[in-house]
């Protein structure tokens, strides 16, 4: 056999070999899939779901299976979303709410809903209009954490055929039209006069109610006073006729006297006149006086 046929045979079977280390390569290539962890992949068999692929690596039979979706499973956000509302005593409000949410079975996700998020949003607006309109709006101001729980649990139900998770719902904002808000300041307006005005009564009720205090204060001061001095009173009357009793009315005519005697004195040495003149009748009780005093000392 010539060299170039040897050569040429030679070539073909190496050929031959290459193009099967090259498929044997390729066939591993497509039949190894690493998913990351922050996605699953799901697998389609013949146009038919066959299985979902977790993070890491994994293997599929190539030719035959396909990646068909690759999905996130992180959590996602979506837009702020604002609705018209009506509560139950007819005040028409602006609801602002935002669902958080995060994909637990791609499988359901892919196959029962077309377009997730819109679904999602359209599914928290009819919630949040039908749990508005059993509130009034005082409740819907004052019960916002209570109304946020209801919502994300109602969502929850809702999209659990989605192979969704919703982790939070959130209702960021009621906005209110300009007539009613002008409304509102009227009503806390007046509300604040009226608590005004209940104060202003209260402090002159609590001024009068003082000042009478204050009064019926001084008068049981007056009257203790004048219940001492009454009793001091009495206690001198009734140590004056115990002295009698004891004594005699020489005792008291004694004192008597010597009280005289004394206004006499203080009379003479006085500074603003240099005459006393004292009638007769006077002049008699003065000296009976010094009589009594002469016999005491």
């Amino acid at each position: 056999m010539p060299i170039e046929e040897l050569i040429l045979n030679a070539i073909q079977g190496n050929i031959v070999y290459l193009l099967l280390a090259v498929l044997f390569v390729v066939l591993v290539l497509k039949a190894v899939r690493i998913v990351s962890q922050s996605e699953q992949h799901v697998i389609e068999r013949f146009g038919r779901l066959h299985s979902v692929l977790g993070p890491g690596i994994n293997m599929i039979i190539p030719f035959l299976d396909r990646v068909a979706h690759k999905i996130s499973i992180l959590e996602r956000q979506l837009p702020t979303a604002s609705q018209d509302a009506i509560t139950r005593d007819n005040v028409l409000v602006q609801i602002d709410t935002s669902v958080f949410y995060r994909i637990t079975e791609p499988e359901k996700t892919v196959y029962r809903i077309r377009d997730v998020d819109s679904a999602i949003s359209t599914t928290v607006a009819g919630i949040v209009r039908a749990e508005i309109g059993k509130m009034d709006l005082d409740e819907v101001q004052a019960n916002r954490t209570a109304l946020i729980t209801t919502v994300k649990k109602l969502v929850e139900g809702a999209v659990d055929d989605w192979g969704i998770e919703v982790t939070r719902a959130e209702i960021l904002d009621v906005n209110l039209d300009a007539a009613t808000r002008a409304a509102m300041m009227q009503q806390l307006n007046a509300e604040r006069a009226r608590r005004a005005q209940v104060t202003e009564a209260e402090g002159s009720k609590r001024a009068v109610e003082l000042g009478a205090d204050a009064e019926l204060y001084a008068s049981e001061q007056s009257a203790k006073a004048r219940k001492v001095l009454a009793d001091a009173e009495a206690y001198a009357t009734a140590a004056v006729a115990t002295a009698i009793t004891e004594h005699g009315i020489e005792a008291a005519q004694y004192q008597v006297a010597l009280k005289q005697v004394e206004a006499l004195t203080a009379l003479g040495t006085s500074n603003g006149s240099q005459t006393v003149i004292v009638p007769a009748s006077a002049m008699d009780a003065f000296g009976d006086a010094f009589k009594l005093l002469k016999g005491r000392l």
